[in-house]
């Protein structure tokens, strides 16, 4: 399994901080947004992950993330030229992916524990495999119908009267056919090629599985100010009780990508700085 975490957009919904500045390289509380996604990745035991952004912003993700090997990772990176969907991502990184399985999270998207994904990687075989959350809001969201047993009935993006309040979270887990699934599709009205559409595809052929996640299971898109401070403050308050979301250093020694004198010396070039200090007490 492969990974793919789209940085992207135009992020109009957050300017004008993301005027000068990419939305997944701000803030959340105290890391960038992007590592919070490629922990995730990392902690599901995904090795080769792919970084989609625009030519403006690549360049300071190459700065702060290098090749990955900090991470025991191997880390690549593609450009998106103008905003054309998530389905894109799997056009512009076809060599990337070379007919794997892969996984998609938008680097927007942050989740507080990882081990349903991780088991749903483990055991991904073939199709796709999405995931659904109960929302208030489901208009917001790609919206999933799902009938008594749990089976996906439809899918649609964002509609004004939805079918259902299961919304689709930002990770998705596709086979190797994804890349010539993604050619298929048509744009919408606005010019891209829509999530909600590829999913249907597979739906379509049975080939689409959904996993609903348990009550009170966090997941936040932090793309709107409101989302970026709610996400802030939740990190905050769950690491008050010790611990850290997001830390792909932290992801990488669990999983064994990387090894206790690693980190050490990874460790050794940070400057002082509350983020060194609790890398130093994993090591302790």
């Amino acid at each position: 399994m492969k990974g793919i975490i789209l940085a992207g957009g135009a992020g109009s919904r957050l300017y004008p901080l993301t005027q000068a500045v990419s939305k997944q390289l701000h803030a959340v509380f105290d890391k960038p947004m992007v590592y919070y996604p490629l922990t995730t990745l990392i902690e599901c035991g995904i090795r080769e992950i792919c970084l989609i952004s625009t030519r403006r912003d690549l360049p300071a993700y190459r700065e702060l993330l290098g090749t990955g090997g900090q991470f025991g990772i191997s880390l690549q990176y593609v450009e998106q030229p103008r905003p054309g969907g998530l389905p894109e991502a799997f056009i512009l990184a076809e060599s990337f992916i070379a007919r794997s399985s892969v996984t998609l999270i938008l680097g927007d998207n942050i989740f507080a524990d990882s081990s349903l994904f991780a088991r749903a990687v483990s055991n991904f075989r073939s199709g796709a495999t999405i995931f659904a959350q109960y929302s208030q809001d489901p208009d917001r969201y790609g919206v999933v119908e799902l009938d008594e047993s749990g089976a996906p009935l439809s899918l649609e993006e964002k509609p004004t009267r939805p079918r259902s309040n299961y919304v689709v979270p930002g990770l998705y887990l596709y086979d190797g056919t994804v890349s010539d699934a993604a050619r298929k599709l048509r744009r919408s009205e606005r010019g891209e090629l829509e999530i909600s559409d590829l999913n249907a595809q597979y739906l379509s052929e049975g080939k689409l599985k959904v996993q609903v996640l348990p009550p009170g299971f966090f997941w936040i898109d932090a793309g709107t100010a409101l989302d970026l401070h709610r996400a802030a403050a939740y990190v905050e308050t769950r690491q008050a009780t010790g611990g850290k979301l997001g830390c792909p250093e932290e992801a990488a020694l669990r999983k064994g990508l990387i090894s206790n004198a690693e980190l050490r010396g990874i460790v050794g070039k940070m400057p002082k700085c509350e983020y060194r200090a609790y890398l130093e007490r994993l090591l302790e």
